[in-house]
């Protein structure tokens, strides 16, 4: 009996031992790969020698040797004598590949669900289309209000607080130049063009924009760009709702829920907040 136990007690031991070794090389691994990717991180952050990466991860110059050449090999690097590194033709492959995978409305959804679940208001998602809004989703709100507008609808800019969101980065001759464009339009607009110019300035500034009943009869919004990694507007988000539930202290709430629902978007669409700007409530011209 004793001898059986003791072979027993063996082979349990030596499958420990296979188990931990292999343990151990996952470990191994997973460490090889983050280091991998940490020299990705410092040459594109301006590491381009074999001493600046070394000193930048902390690592001997073997290492950081073998850990780059290693990517040159494989593309995600390129090296060039008395040039150093660079990032290779890899990341920009498969830069393409992950822009044509996160389309702007899927990485969007789910943070347009959430925000008109938070806010039980109707959440538009929508994109610059020539001299006109278009909007790419709806999420209706849990109250009763009817906002008549379907995806695939184009609005105009200068009454929507999506149109207005998507141009916050345009010069104020550009803005002049889109007013003028809708007035020749014909379509009825309260605002003068002094009044929007300087509502338009503050919204710039703060980041996001109002519609203050400018394009429905008792229906208010508030409205944020999204961004891409370059920090251009490549969209905006809205929530609309009648004028009763949407008074000057909610929208000061809402803006600020918003902008950060956007902001979300943003960082997954590769967008880096490095401003960090504290939200400004716009004062009404």
């Amino acid at each position: 009996m004793k001898k059986a136990r003791s072979s027993e007690g063996r082979a349990v031991g030596t499958a420990a031992a296979e188990k931990g070794k292999k343990d151990g090389k996952g470990l191994a691994g997973s460490q090889t790969l983050v280091r991998g990717l940490d020299v990705l991180e410092a040459v594109a952050g301006g590491a381009t020698n074999l001493a600046a990466l070394a000193e930048a991860l902390d690592l001997n110059r073997s290492t950081a040797h073998r850990l780059a050449a290693t990517l040159v090999e494989h593309r995600y690097l390129t090296f060039a004598a008395r040039v150093g590194y660079a990032l290779g033709p890899k990341l920009l492959e498969l830069g393409h590949l992950a822009r044509d995978q996160m389309s702007f409305p899927k990485v969007a959804r789910e943070h347009i669900e959430i925000l008109a679940a938070s806010t039980g208001d109707t959440v538009h998602l929508g994109i610059l289309d020539d001299t006109r809004a278009l909007y790419l989703d709806k999420i209706p709100g849990s109250r009763r209000v009817e906002i008549r507008s379907r995806i695939g609808d184009r609005h105009p800019l200068r009454s929507t607080g999506l149109g207005k969101a998507l141009i916050l980065d345009l010069s104020e001759p550009r803005w002049r130049e889109l007013y003028d464009t809708e007035e020749r339009d014909g379509k009825r607009y309260s605002v003068t063009l002094n009044t929007w110019l300087q509502r338009m300035r503050a919204y710039a500034k703060a980041g996001y924009a109002l519609d203050l009943e400018e394009n429905e009869d008792r229906i208010r919004c508030v409205a944020a760009p999204v961004r891409d990694a370059t920090d251009a507007i490549i969209g905006a988000i809205s929530v609309s709702s009648a004028a009763q539930y949407m008074d000057d202290g909610r929208m000061e709430t809402l803006a600020d829920e918003v902008r950060s629902t956007a902001r979300a978007i943003s960082r997954a669409l590769g967008w880096r907040d490095s401003a960090s700007l504290p939200l400004r409530m716009v004062k009404r011209a």
